[in-house]
């Protein structure tokens, strides 16, 4: 007879380890009906899945671009990679591959394996980006009054929300901060948007100690980031997009 909760159980628990992909939003008889959920799922195969990864990529990667435009600061992340430029023989290129390792292997670490959904992440949202930047129209955003550049930085950091339900929905895997995050959220039980906005104020407090710039988008970012996609998710769970699962998913070989 089994004991304990198959959910909270290390061995089965690990981000993406669900034998049906719905990771996350089991309901445990074992623990009286206590939910376990970071994310929402997209529902369908893997075309419609799939589907959903891509949107939410390309939205991810649109998002990036406009908040780069507005010129009013740089992500938490890339303040933290232009520190560690000046003060190891890393250029900020460098230093971004090597703090998304580093935050790969500690989210693996601590069970959030990496799937199609982290090469997908890395691949295609620079694709993305080169895309859209080679569009005169897009870069010369970046030379519109400042009212215009605020509003380029509001829509930006309000679509990393649903692009990053979206392709985390599609239940793939997660880029290494997402995955971070959707690990912090299971082992601590704070919500995922505090559990964000912790992560992005580290990065953004330690790149400012290395002396990395920042600016106004920058804070702003930090601080409204976690609540945006935890929004994001409570939106997309709701929507006839998203699976419901009330009970512990039959054990099946395979994906």
């Amino acid at each position: 007879m089994q004991t304990g909760c198959p959910v909270s159980d290390p061995a089965r628990r690990g981000i993406g380890l669900w034998p049906d992909g719905g990771r996350d939003r089991q309901r445990c008889s074992t623990c009286s009906g206590s939910e376990i959920k970071a994310h929402p799922r997209l529902r369908g195969g893997h075309v419609a899945r799939g589907a959903g990864l891509l949107f939410g990529l390309f939205l991810f990667a649109l998002a990036i671009v406009l908040i780069l435009e507005s010129k009013l600061g740089l992500s938490p992340w890339d303040v933290l990679n232009q520190g560690l430029s000046r003060h190891t023989p890393l250029s900020f290129g460098m230093a971004n591959v090597a703090v998304g390792l580093v935050v790969l292997v500690l989210g693996w670490s601590l069970g959030g394996a990496p799937g199609l959904g982290t090469v997908a992440n890395a691949v295609l949202v620079g694709t993305f980006i080169q895309g859209l930047t080679a569009i005169g129209a897009v870069t010369s955003l970046a030379h519109e009054p400042v009212g215009v550049r605020v509003v380029l930085l509001l829509a930006g950091v309000a679509l990393i929300g649903p692009a990053t339900a979206f392709y985390i929905g599609a239940d793939y895997g997660a880029g290494p901060r997402d995955t971070l995050m959707l690990v912090g959220k299971r082992r601590t039980g704070v919500r995922i948007g505090i559990v964000r906005g912790t992560l992005e104020l580290s990065a953004l407090i330690v790149g400012i100690v290395l002396g990395g710039t920042f600016g106004a988008g920058t804070v702003l970012f930090a601080l409204t980031v976690g609540p945006v996609i935890e929004a994001s998710f409570w939106l997309l769970e709701r929507t006839p997009l998203a699976v419901r699962i009330v009970a512990p998913p039959a054990v099946v070989e395979g994906i």
